[in-house]
């Protein structure tokens, strides 16, 4: 394998080998939401027509994991490397900073893919949930896991210990992931609200992968696409300078 290779396949491996902790763990807090939030609103709330609830919930459960477990496996990895010591290992090597750049957004992807398809199989076996255009689905989850992965990074450059990265998390991640439209269509919110929410790139992100499975969205599939590909160039220009610059991690 290529250095960059290796490096993928290393990030890939740190996180399969705790998959119980890294896979298993966020397929069943999915799994919990969906329980929870579709017995109790399954009677009570309508988004789209002819499409329950639950079925609604799915793929925005889905997404919630996908780009969650994105940002967590590049910010996680970089942290440990400067806390524990060994990122000094990789300095070592003649891996450019793209090499840096590809695994370890890389790596987020396959891992926010494996954790979106799992939530997405077992949430089959609750409720129906139709394919309307799988490729805009496949489009938005990797443009997703790539957009979070890249944060991901850039949060585990700039952080240099845990509680950083834990309060970038808290504060940013959880807020915008679930103020995005995962358990409610922005239309019921009060006018004030929907501008906001239309500030939020993940809510794009969210209800583009929506529109995959249901042909029914808040806002155009085509302007969530711009907006989640803008975002994606501007944090992935970034990273890219970040790394190049060895922000962080060559003092």
């Amino acid at each position: 394998m290529t250095g960059w290779q290796t490096l993928l396949y290393k990030e890939v491996l740190r996180f399969w080998k705790v998959a119980f902790q890294t896979v298993a763990g966020p397929v069943l807090t999915a799994m919990l939401y969906l329980l929870i939030f579709g017995h109790a609103l399954e009677a009570h709330v309508k988004v789209y027509d002819k499409i329950s609830y639950t079925a609604f919930l799915v793929p925005g459960l889905a997404m919630m994991s996908l780009l969650q477990n994105a940002f967590a496996n590049s910010s996680s990895s970089l942290i440990m490397s400067k806390v524990m010591g060994n990122l000094v290992f990789l300095l070592l090597t003649p891996l450019s900073y793209m090499n840096w750049f590809v695994a370890y957004v890389g790596a987020s992807v396959i891992r926010g893919l494996v954790v979106g398809v799992g939530v997405f199989a077992i949430s089959a076996l609750f409720t129906d949930v139709s394919f309307f255009a799988p490729l805009w689905i496949m489009i938005f989850a990797v443009m997703g896991a790539a957009l979070m992965g890249t944060l991901g990074l850039i949060a585990g450059l700039w952080a240099e210990k845990f509680d950083q990265l834990a309060a970038f998390q808290n504060f940013v991640v959880m807020p915008m992931t679930f103020l995005s439209g995962v358990f409610y269509s922005i239309h019921s919110l009060p006018p004030f609200w929907q501008n906001v929410s239309h500030l939020n790139p993940f809510f794009y992100m969210i209800d583009g992968f929506r529109f995959g499975f249901f042909g029914a969205s808040d806002v155009s599939p085509w302007l969530s696409l711009g907006v989640v590909g803008g975002a994606l160039v501007a944090v992935s220009a970034v990273a890219v300078y970040l790394l190049r610059i060895g922000y962080k991690i060559r003092s």
